[in-house]
């Protein structure tokens, strides 16, 4: 059975954000979070604006405001920090009017890229006043939607406008040196089968799919069917994670799924990053496989990255 869209929505999932995922080094991190997004910074004020959004086929997006009498507006993104730590990263953008008495509008380039997490959007009415946050207004996100379908170089940038739980406009971004994008997850014929592509590097031959049991040094290696191109793979687990979890510590447990390219190079994460969908969690929902008194139910983590967890049959 493959798993339906539980839901179409892009909302925030606000709070600490818990999940394992690889940053550009392809190290093992912690997203951060800082509860709602109406409290980062202590900064509260809404702008009463709403902002368009468009993004292109090549990543740009393209802000769009209602006239403001503001001497020398900017729009600025601000990265959400991680829980109990100060704001480190923010980007301004130049609001320019489309003619005397229209629009405002503000262009953010593919490049320089932005750090992975969740970027909030502020007007910056002057430049001695304070920032004020916008609302979300039409977000065009067309181009977004097949983006599976493109090949990608490393590094591998995605950048998604969406609307936060308290209904502020962020931006949802990761930036991965290689990414892993799964396609279809099919629960059947007591298994769990995964389609993925990788971006961003190339399988070698002997490449292998790497289960890691979170918290723990336990790894289950699975061999992955590949694709001649090098890039398209797949991979299945069914009773042999079970019995692997039990030798892990039991149930309720999570495992992540990760390919090293090669032998000797930095596992890649697998995720769905690659069309317009900010938040995927609560969107794909999988049925569990049931195994050995233990259901092993895949879903995306709240980075998005793919995961199995495990947990006792009632």
């Amino acid at each position: 059975m493959t798993g339906t869209a539980g839901g179409a929505g892009t909302t925030d999932t606000a709070g600490t954000a818990g999940e394992a995922h690889t940053d550009m080094a392809g190290t093992a991190g912690t997203a951060g979070g800082a509860g709602t997004a109406s409290a980062v910074g202590g900064d509260s004020r809404d702008s009463g604006a709403r902002a368009d959004c468009t993004v292109d086929a090549d990543g740009r997006i393209t802000f769009r405001l209602p006239p403001t009498p503001a001497t020398r507006p900017r729009l600025q993104l601000r990265l959400r920090p991680r829980k109990g730590r100060p704001e480190t990263d923010s980007r301004l953008l130049d609001l320019e009017p489309d003619g005397p008495g229209h629009h405002l509008s503000a262009r953010l380039e593919t490049r320089p890229f932005l750090a992975e997490g969740r970027w909030d959007a502020y007007l910056v009415p002057a430049p001695d006043a304070g920032p004020q946050r916008l609302r979300p207004g039409l977000r065009d996100l067309r181009a977004l939607v097949d983006g599976h379908l493109h090949e990608r170089t490393s590094p591998v940038a995605v950048r998604i406008p969406y609307a936060t739980k308290d209904g502020f406009l962020a931006l949802r971004t990761w930036l991965r040196t290689a990414h892993a994008e799964a396609g279809a997850v099919d629960v059947t014929d007591g298994a769990i089968t995964v389609a993925a592509r990788l971006h961003g590097a190339e399988l070698a031959a002997d490449a292998v799919v790497q289960l890691r049991l979170r918290g723990t040094g336990t790894v289950r290696t699975l061999r992955p069917r590949i694709d001649d191109d090098g890039r398209g793979f797949s991979f299945s687990t069914g009773t042999a994670i079970g019995g692997a979890a039990d030798a892990g510590g039991g149930a309720d447990r999570v495992w992540d799924a990760f390919v090293p390219p090669t032998a000797d190079a930095a596992p890649v994460r697998v995720a769905r990053l690659l069309d317009d969908v900010a938040d995927r969690k609560q969107v794909h929902v999988y049925p569990a496989l049931p195994t050995e008194g233990l259901l092993l139910r895949p879903y995306y983590t709240v980075d998005n990255d793919f995961s199995i967890s495990v947990s006792r049959e009632s």
